[in-house]
């Protein structure tokens, strides 16, 4: 029986966290999310959603779209 690589693509956040002055923290986020590339951002853990894909991968490691399958 062949074999097929396949892979699994789940849906996810990464959370970063940057220290941003600011008068009140709705004007916080505003400057973070106005110029975002102007603060130090640090990865704070990832999230993960129920959300998954399914795609089986040729031979050279491209996905084959017509054998996606998802599970929502």
């Amino acid at each position: 029986m062949p074999a097929f690589s396949v892979r699994r693509r789940v849906d996810a956040y990464v959370n970063y966290v940057a220290e941003v002055e600011a008068e009140t923290a709705l004007e916080a986020a505003q400057l973070a999310s106005d110029d975002e590339g102007a603060f130090a951002w640090q990865e704070d853990g990832t999230d993960e959603f129920d959300a998954r894909l399914f795609i089986t991968l040729d031979d050279d490691g491209y996905e084959l779209e017509e054998t996606e399958v998802r599970d929502f």
